[in-house]
């Protein structure tokens, strides 16, 4: 009885103090400077059954990416295919300590590491964090993690273009207007394997790619059309996309998943593909 009617006084204590504190007293709080981060999937021979984790582990925040899948959940809507796990998220700024995990219920397959490394992040610029290559014992090139730090210039009334290879083999790229044919002359010709383009600026519009193995031949893929956007206004954000000046979109080409592993193993995963991201949004419309 003696240890809780102390712990009542105490509380009565504490709960006066407080009711005697000021009404107008102000608690500034402080918000750390941040960076953004995107994480891509592009291993095509390996996984847990829910892909990779993506993680910050030196001390806790939000910005966890966990289960994400090779080509980070490729979606189809108005003939657009868009990666939708595929997000900027914030980071304290700073040199952060991260791992990338097999995503699996499994205890003893979601504590396998992949990459134990360090990033350093600058206050407000963007990153995109992938892996890439193969895993699998024997098989070239080896499985590796790139950090690309995402300064794209404003394109103004115009809009960015490029490409990112995650594929092993170099590619030539078309970017045309999708009401026109695809030009004679790659856009990009020979990116390298695991690289990403230079951009290119084009006037707003709607635009396909083209996208076929280095020196020419049958393409990878049917033409892929990409993001459209819608504009923004004064309250509200646009969305990103060749139609919206402003905009920064790439075209990840991912290659097709390797069979027997635990990557998807549908027919779209089959073979070779591609999927868009944005890289820069639009300023907000007529803000003050």
């Amino acid at each position: 009885m003696r240890r809780i009617f102390q712990l009542s006084v105490a509380c009565l204590a504490a709960g006066v103090l407080s009711a005697c504190s000021s009404p107008e007293e102000v608690h500034p709080t402080t918000t750390p400077p941040t960076a953004g981060v995107r994480f891509i999937n592009a291993v095509p021979d390996t996984a847990g059954s829910y892909g990779l984790d993506f993680r910050f582990v030196d001390f806790i925040e939000s910005n966890a990416q966990f289960r994400i899948p090779f080509r980070n959940s490729p979606s189809t809507s108005g003939g657009v295919t868009a990666s939708t796990a595929i997000e900027y998220k914030a980071a304290k700024a700073g040199e952060r300590k991260f791992r990338v995990f097999l995503s699996d219920s499994l205890g003893s397959v979601a504590s396998t590491v992949l990459k134990d490394s360090t990033l350093t992040l600058e206050a407000g610029k963007n990153y995109t964090v992938i892996m890439w290559g193969f895993a699998r014992a024997g098989s070239t090139p080896p499985m590796k993690l790139s950090v690309i730090e995402e300064s794209v210039a404003d394109p103004g009334t115009n809009v960015a273009l490029r490409v990112l290879n995650t594929t092993s083999s170099p590619i030539d790229v078309r970017e045309y207007l999708s009401s026109g044919t695809a030009p004679t002359a790659p856009t990009w010709a020979g990116v390298p394997a695991f690289s990403a383009s230079s951009y290119v600026t084009a006037a707003p519009g709607q635009f396909k790619y083209n996208v076929q193995p280095a020196g020419g031949g049958t393409p990878l893929f049917a033409d892929a059309l990409a993001l459209l956007g819608v504009p923004g206004t004064i309250d509200i954000e646009a969305l990103p996309g060749t139609t919206v000046a402003g905009s920064a979109v790439t075209l990840i080409v991912f290659p097709r998943s390797v069979a027997g592993s635990k990557t998807p193993q549908t027919s779209a995963f089959q073979v070779p593909a591609g999927s868009f991201m944005w890289d820069r949004r639009p300023p907000i419309t007529g803000k003050q």
